[in-house]
């Protein structure tokens, strides 16, 4: 069975490597949660950032694994960093992937952005009692290119299901 997947990401910025991500799972043993097009995504952000994040949660709804690509702008994003807080608070798996090597509609790639994991701690049991780890800590960050993403992101998305118990 496909394991349903939600991908969080810098709409403007990045859909055009997004997409060339979520058609591998045509192919592969994942679906990814449906996107928004771009007149769809303005239409809701019009409504307001109530509509937005109701939007979100809806979208979160049934998926066990949380997808964050990271481009050049990613981590500094509003809405992503409440898909990131939201998919750990749900205990979905999560994992992120830096994108900024794959080239947008003008064949360009970007920078490297910083990891939006690295926004968040989280209390952990240790040795010596609770102690505070940032997600990226926790959550595997792989690189598109570098970690071939074309071959391995199933096998990185049943993981992060698995880890989280899913």
């Amino acid at each position: 069975m496909a394991r349903r997947v939600f991908f969080s990401f810098h709409y403007q910025e990045d859909i055009w490597r997004v997409n060339q991500i979520r058609h591998v799972g045509v192919t592969k043993d994942w679906e990814a949660a449906p996107f928004l097009d771009a007149a769809s995504w303005e239409s809701v952000k019009r409504k307001g950032e109530k509509a937005v994040i109701s939007w979100i949660d809806r979208q979160l709804d049934g998926t066990g694994v949380t997808v964050v690509l990271i481009g050049s702008q990613t981590a500094d994003r509003k809405f992503v960093n409440y898909e990131i807080q939201e998919s750990h608070r749900r205990g979905n798996g999560l994992l992120a992937i830096y994108i900024h090597g794959l080239k947008n509609r003008e064949k360009q790639t970007s920078y490297k952005g910083r990891n939006p994991f690295d926004n968040f701690t989280t209390e952990v049991e240790g040795w010596f009692g609770p102690t505070s780890k940032r997600l990226s800590e926790i959550y595997p960050t792989y690189d598109w290119n570098w970690d071939d993403g074309y071959e391995n992101i199933g096998k990185w998305i049943e993981d992060a299901a698995v880890r989280a118990g899913r």
